[in-house]
């Protein structure tokens, strides 16, 4: 009698257990929120030491820092979020943590090399590059040597960016958020750090620039420690374009522009920026607003839903995908609404509040105001594309985005030189909302049309109470904002660490706001106590293989 053969282990990898699309949103939100809130001190400093309308530092150093933002925006956090993040989920859920690591080492080398190639052209092109990008510069040559050198400075950030983005990638693949939350937090510290001590704007906005590229060295390796302590596996090797690497680069071009389509349009808002004294920085001061909700809300939702519906779609499971966009859409715009009604109800003295002082004046405030304004409307049409896009994404369709974008970008051009010639600069930003609008407008119908996701009747049930209870509280916010006066007169000549009447009482105004909607959310039925606990609580599933320590 033989003994039986033992049964073969199967080769299978064992599923692994992730949170769910809100708890990922707020644990990354909630570290997002640190690292704004230090990116908001480092903008104080930085607006104080170099001015806005006054000097050429300003402008020269936000230039350089747009100009570098934006093709972090496109290749290393739109292309790896659209392309990269679905395909290694696939294979991580299908074949387990070899092969994806495999894909991800070859697509870290080959996308490195390319942006390393891409940031040594662009240094020796700047000169010719900020001619169009800056025309309004070339009647103060003094601006625009600074811009060009700063600009020149400031460009390596983007290889280190493609490798720390790619490895954030691979850890909110595996369910790890805290790392890819914290890593930004570097970039504030390292650079309050060297311009705190500086008093000459030029010598300031040298000192910001430099720091850049010390914090990107800083964000790479501590995405690459997060990744290794994950059991991630990526390492450095020569770039080989293999079919697996072809094919992420096939999805990575059109996701690319997908997903940076709010960024171009800003991107050539800025070109018209350049003819007005001062406007780079009155808009990065807007930016630095609205793109607080934007990162909390829009790309923290955004993050945690793309690997979660790449691994519904891969199972089959459309009740879950259908769950999850429910859940995101909800929970998006009942943090959004309500940000972008204080920030339409009370954008000046937001921006005088907190930014008036030093070498930044009153006049600046008030032209920041008026951007951010119309920022405020767009708001939750940048949030919405941070939504819908994954409801493509994560079915490997990068192309329809893609024309949409171009679309959007082509709006944005007409309306902004349209409204810049006619209503003046806030016409600029207005055109960037209007734009967006009309991104967000043809994903939802085109996602009805294919039956790939509409909202559900308790999904609008729900929207249509967050927005009541957004415009309560907007109201009362303006109301507030038109006694200003009478609120900081108790508080005059009142100090607490470096706070003063005018900052305390924006701080109290927008806690105050934030308590009565949340009170107006409960009261009209936008959210339940049950709802809220039952969000938080953990997906079930099998649990995840022993993987080392987890770090987060």
């Amino acid at each position: 009698m033989t003994a039986e053969p033992a049964p073969a282990e199967s080769s299978a990898p064992a599923p692994r257990k992730a949170p769910g699309v809100i708890k990922s949103s707020m644990i990354y939100s909630g570290l997002t929120l640190v690292s704004r809130f230090m990116g908001l001190a480092r903008d104080l400093v930085i607006t104080a030491r170099m001015g806005a309308s006054l000097t050429a530092a300003a402008d020269a150093y936000f230039t350089a820092q747009a100009f570098s933002n934006l093709f972090r925006r496109i290749f290393a956090e739109g292309a790896f979020a659209a392309a990269f993040v679905p395909s290694y989920s696939r294979k991580l859920a299908a074949e387990g943590d070899a092969p994806a690591d495999k894909l991800a080492t070859d697509a870290l080398a080959t996308m490195a090399a390319a942006t390393i190639v891409l940031t040594i052209v662009a240094q020796l092109a700047m000169p010719w590059i900020m001619l169009v990008y800056s025309p309004g510069y070339v009647s103060n040559p003094e601006k625009f040597r600074l811009a060009v050198v700063l600009t020149q400075i400031t460009m390596p950030y983007l290889p280190c960016m493609v490798v720390a983005s790619l490895l954030a990638g691979v850890l909110t693949a595996r369910g790890r958020f805290i790392v890819y939350g914290l890593y930004p937090t570097i970039l504030n510290l390292v650079m309050l750090a060297a311009v705190w001590p500086q008093t000459d704007p030029v010598e300031a906005a040298y000192a910001a620039s430099w720091a850049t590229i010390v914090a990107g060295i800083g964000q790479a390796a501590l995405c690459w420690w997060g990744a290794w302590k994950s059991g991630a596996r990526v390492r450095l090797v020569v770039p080989r374009l293999n079919p697996e690497v072809k094919a992420l680069i096939k999805l990575t071009i059109p996701g690319a522009l997908a997903s940076s389509a709010v960024q171009v349009n800003i991107f050539i808002s800025t070109m018209l920026a350049s003819q007005v004294s001062g406007m780079r920085v009155w808009m990065s001061v807007a930016d630095r607003f609205y793109q607080l909700p934007l990162s909390l809300v829009g790309t923290a939702i955004g993050v945690a839903l793309l690997p979660r519906l790449s691994q519904a779609f891969g199972a089959g499971d459309e009740d879950d995908a259908q769950a999850a966009m429910d859940q995101a859409l909800v929970f998006a715009l009942a943090l959004c609404l309500p940000a972008a009604a204080a920030l339409m109800a009370m954008p000046v003295y937001l921006v005088d509040g907190l930014f008036t002082r030093g070498a930044f004046v009153h006049a600046d405030a008030a032209a920041s105001g008026a951007i951010l304004f119309q920022y405020g409307w767009g708001l939750p049409a940048f949030v919405l594309v941070k939504i819908l896009q994954p409801a493509f994404f994560a079915r490997q369709d990068t192309k329809t985005p893609m024309r949409f974008s171009l679309i959007s970008v082509a709006v944005n051009i007409g309306a902004g030189v349209a409204l810049f010639y006619t209503v003046g600069f806030v016409g600029i930003a207005a055109a960037t909302s209007i734009a967006t609008w009309i991104t967000v407008a043809q994903m939802a119908l085109t996602l009805r049309s294919r039956a790939a996701y509409h909202p559900s009747g308790r999904a609008w049930f729900k929207m249509a109470r967050v927005a009541a209870a957004s415009l309560g509280m907007g109201l009362a916010m303006f109301a507030a904002s038109q006694f200003r006066p009478m609120l900081e007169a108790p508080l005059a000549g009142f100090s607490l660490g470096g706070l003063h009447a005018k900052e305390i009482t924006v701080l109290l105004v927008c806690v105050a706001g934030a308590l009565v909607y949340v009170a107006l959310l409960f009261a009209f039925g936008g959210l339940t106590p049950a709802e809220l606990k039952a969000a938080l609580r953990r997906r079930g599933g099998a649990p995840a293989p022993a993987e080392g320590p987890a770090t987060d």
